[in-house]
C-alpha cells in the first residue's frame, strides 16, 4: 500500500452481526384460520397467499412457514424449525422429542380438546374394542390406533388413511378412527361413536437446542405468554358500571372474576366504579340482574388478552 494512501473504512457497527430470526412452522388445514386469528389476537399479523406456503408477518424476527399439523414436530425435532403448532396427538404419534412450551386448547371450531374415536356403521353388531379382533380399520392415526388395540389384547390390520375416511365404512373396512370436535360429521355419514381412543389439544412446541438459546427462548416465551393471554380472553368480556354506595354489596355479590372487581371512588359522593373480567356466557343473565340490584351505566366491552 503506498505510504499515504487512506485506510480502509472501518465496518459500521453491527453491520457484522447475524441477524437473529425464529424459525416459526404455523398449521396448515384445518387449524390455520383458528392459529393466525390467535396470533392477530396475541399482536403478531400474518398475511397467507393462496400460492404461498410463506405467510408474511410484520415481526422481522420471525421467519414463517405453513406445514401440515401431522408433520411439524418431525421438523421442529429436526431442528429445520425453531418452534410451531401442533396437536399433542401428532407428537405422541411421531414420537418426536421436543420441548412442549406451552399447552394452548382450541380447534378448529371451538376452544375445547378433539377427540381421536373408533366408529362403527349404525348397523354394526361391533360393540365393544374386543369386537375388532380380526377387522380391518383405517386411520391417519395408525400408530395411536395400534397401541390402543395392544392395551386391549386386540389384533386388528390397521392400515393408513389418505383422507376422507368416513366414506370408506362399511363398503371398504369395517371401523375408522377418526378425529372430531362434535361428532356431526360421523353422525351425518351413519357412523356410531364405540369409544375414544385419545383426547389431544394443541400444543407450542420447541426444538430443544433453539430453546437453550437464550435469545430464541425468550422470543418463543413471549409469544407463549401472549398466545396464552389471547387463548384467555376468548369467550371473556370486560364490565364497567357504577352503583351507588348503598347498592355496592349487593352488586359486588352478583359479580364472578378472576379475583374481585375493582371499585373506584367516583367524583360524586357515595358512588363507585366498578370493573370486572367475566364469561361472556353469562352476560345476558348477568346485566339485568346487576340492573334491578342498582347498577347503572353498564359497559359491556370485548378483550383481546388476559394475563394472569
Amino acid at each position: 500500500m503506498p505510504k499515504n494512501a487512506p485506510k480502509p473504512a472501518a465496518p459500521a457497527a453491527g453491520a457484522a452481526a447475524e441477524k437473529k430470526v425464529l424459525r416459526l412452522g404455523l398449521p396448515a388445514g384445518s387449524l390455520q384460520e383458528a392459529t393466525i386469528d390467535l396470533f392477530a389476537k396475541a399482536g403478531w399479523g400474518f398475511s397467507v397467499d393462496k400460492r404461498s406456503y410463506y405467510p408474511r408477518g410484520d415481526d422481522a424476527e420471525i421467519e414463517s412457514i405453513l406445514i401440515r399439523a401431522q408433520e411439524m414436530s418431525r421438523y421442529v425435532e429436526q431442528g429445520a424449525l425453531d418452534a410451531g403448532l401442533t396437536g399433542m396427538d401428532w407428537i405422541m404419534e411421531n414420537g418426536s422429542d421436543v420441548k412442549v412450551v406451552a399447552d394452548l386448547v382450541y380447534s378448529k371450531q371451538r376452544r375445547s380438546p378433539v377427540r381421536w374415536v373408533i366408529a362403527v356403521p349404525e348397523a354394526s353388531d361391533i360393540k365393544s374394542v374386543k369386537d375388532l379382533q380380526g377387522k380391518r380399520i383405517a386411520t391417519e392415526l395408525v400408530k395411536g390406533t395400534e397401541r390402543y388395540l395392544a392395551k386391549h389384547g386386540v389384533k386388528a390390520e390397521v392400515e393408513f388413511s389418505w383422507g376422507a375416511t368416513e366414506v370408506k365404512c362399511p363398503r371398504l373396512v369395517d371401523a375408522i378412527v377418526d378425529v372430531t370436535e362434535t361428532g356431526s360429521s360421523l353422525r351425518a355419514n351413519k357412523l356410531r361413536i364405540l369409544e375414544t381412543i385419545v383426547e389431544s389439544h394443541t400444543q407450542f412446541i420447541a426444538n430443544k437446542a433453539a430453546w437453550a438459546d437464550p435469545w430464541k427462548r425468550a422470543k418463543i416465551e413471549r409469544l407463549a405468554l401472549m398466545l396464552q393471554g389471547a387463548l384467555n380472553a376468548k369467550e371473556k368480556v370486560g364490565l364497567k358500571l357504577n352503583v351507588a354506595e348503598k347498592d355496592l354489596e349487593a352488586v359486588v355479590k352478583l359479580l364472578p372474576s378472576l379475583k374481585g372487581p375493582t371499585i373506584s371512588p367516583l367524583h360524586s359522593k357515595g358512588w363507585f366504579a366498578v370493573e370486572t373480567i367475566i364469561d361472556e356466557a353469562v352476560v345476558r343473565r348477568l346485566i339485568p340482574d346487576l340492573k334491578s340490584a342498582g347498577a347503572e351505566g353498564i359497559i359491556e366491552y370485548p378483550l383481546n388478552k388476559v394475563i394472569p
